[in-house]
């Protein structure tokens, strides 16, 4: 039990001490850029979806 509580100091401290933490105004803008090319991909793969179901339900009623 102690080796896990001496983990977790150790865990704690290094985050506290040697970790460099990306300023506020930084991080807001990088989530920014995530959720953008987040919301385009997943439209594009939508679209890429919507027209491949077509795709394949217009060939299924071409040979049915």
């Amino acid at each position: 039990m102690r080796l896990i509580i001496n983990y977790v100091r150790d865990s704690l401290e290094e985050l506290k001490n040697n970790v460099s933490w990306t300023s506020r105004s930084e991080l807001q803008r990088l989530v920014s850029v995530v959720l953008v090319f987040s919301v385009l991909f997943s439209l594009a793969i939508w679209g890429a979806d919507t027209v491949l179901s077509r795709i394949v339900k217009f060939y299924f009623e071409l040979i049915g």
